[in-house]
């Protein structure tokens, strides 16, 4: 098989199955260089670990020291596709696919490289647009963002891009309303595996929850903050404000929990900060993108998520 089929095969095999988030390219770069040093044909059941259910071997260090064979210092994964959703899928079907290539061992070189240039393309990836148009309203260049980052995950399995964007164009607005308090952020792929974290934001007793798809945890999470003392809010989009109104209604918590539209809520802020001038819109436009890059330079490891304006 030449380097170039090779190449065809890998390209179909990442697009069928969507490898382009940095927690499935974790997965593929680290099975790569397993199967480059213990040989062809893998068992895939030998690749989880036994009772905890993760991919074997697989971590943040596992995978950056790979990178640093190619000179790749930035991080492509915090938790190195450990935690992903879907990891031992990913893994599963990678080795089938390895398996079935009928390769020597010496190809699984090509292979590995061939990982490592998508790894660089991930990280140069075009950042996300902020889109400015004086007759647009606030509110529809904030869901024009959003619609990229959904667009980009669907494009890329397992990578939550929309909340993540979300969460963060909601941090950065708090800094710029309340410039006199410490606003605490998180990545958002780590936002569920704290355990003892309130909320994605939690001021004074009022606990703050992103999410752009309300589902029972987050009713739990708010049931824990009622009980606790604390006033829960849920932001989302349009279209989840009444699956959560109807999942608090189900809870007996109808009423007790503030559930707003997220880009309203972020649009009405961001004409406050603006003073209503349209004069100052786009001043405060860049601001919020300052900060909202800021934040993702500091608890993200994927740069795509940057915005631009433009």
């Amino acid at each position: 098989m030449t380097k170039d089929e090779i190449a065809q095969k890998l390209s179909a095999f990442r697009d069928e199955n969507k490898i382009n988030g940095k927690g499935a390219l974790a997965v593929v770069i680290h099975i790569s260089r397993y199967a480059k040093e213990n040989g062809l044909p893998l068992d895939a059941d030998a690749l989880i670990t036994e009772g905890s259910g993760q991919v074997l071997g697989l971590g943040k260090g596992a995978v950056q020291r790979i990178l640093n064979d190619y000179a790749i210092t930035l991080i492509l994964a915090e938790e190195g596709g450990r935690t992903s959703r879907g990891s031992i899928g990913i893994m599963r079907t990678y080795v089938a696919f390895l398996n079935g290539l009928h390769i020597k061992t010496s190809v699984l070189e090509e292979i590995e490289a061939w990982w490592i240039e998508r790894i660089r393309e991930h990280f140069s990836a075009k950042p996300f647009r902020l889109r400015f148009d004086s007759a647009k309203s606030l509110q529809f260049i904030i869901q024009d963002l959003l619609v990229q980052a959904k667009k980009r995950q669907q494009e890329s399995s397992g990578t939550m891009y929309q909340g993540a964007v979300l969460q963060h164009l909601v941090g950065a607005k708090l800094e710029l309303a309340m410039p006199k308090i410490q606003i605490s952020h998180h990545g958002s792929s780590v936002a569920d595996a704290v355990g003892d974290r309130a909320g994605d934001f939690v001021i004074d007793d009022s606990i703050i929850h992103i999410t752009t798809s309300p589902g029972e945890a987050v009713i739990q999470k708010c049931q824990r903050n009622i009980e606790a003392g604390t006033k829960p809010i849920i932001l989302t989009i349009a279209d989840g404000v009444s699956v959560a109104n109807g999942l608090a209604r189900n809870a007996g918590l109808i009423g007790r929990i503030d559930i707003m539209d997220a880009e309203q809520f972020l649009a009405a802020n961001l004409h406050e900060l603006a003073f209503f001038k349209t004069s100052e819109r786009l001043t405060t436009l860049e601001k919020l993108v300052e900060t909202y890059n800021r934040i993702v330079s500091e608890n993200e490891t994927d740069p795509s998520l940057r915005i631009e304006i433009g």
